[in-house]
């Protein structure tokens, strides 16, 4: 087939374990495997996200335009509320709750996703 597949979303970041961790956590999967200088995630549906190890990493200045963010996730909740007392439990920073149906946060290094109750 000629048609490529996603394979898996990949995250620049200093530390893939500790960032892998959060996301595993926030999303309920499974721990993250290591490999050297590289974290996996892999979702039940067979979804995964990797990070990457890079050593001069710097976050992105979201939402200056100094270092762009990107790229973003969209994580999908029925209750923003509840999603995001977990969220912010887990280590993520909230930036953005202006809008009525999504809040906008960054992750541990940085980066910013969102929770979409939209």
């Amino acid at each position: 087939m000629t048609v490529p597949t996603l394979g898996a979303i990949v995250l620049d970041c200093p530390d893939p374990m500790a960032l892998g961790a959060f996301y595993a956590r926030l999303l309920d999967w499974d721990a993250p495997t290591p490999e050297d200088g590289w974290a996996s995630i892999t979702g039940p549906d067979g979804r995964r996200v990797d990070f990457q190890e890079v050593a001069d990493y710097a976050a992105p200045t979201w939402p200056s335009g100094e270092r762009p963010q990107q790229l973003h996730l969209d994580l999908s909740v029925a209750d923003l509320d509840g999603a995001h007392e977990r969220t912010v439990g887990l280590g993520a920073r909230l930036v953005d709750d202006s809008h009525k149906t999504f809040r906008v946060y960054l992750d541990p290094v940085g980066h910013p996703f969102c929770l979409c109750a939209c």
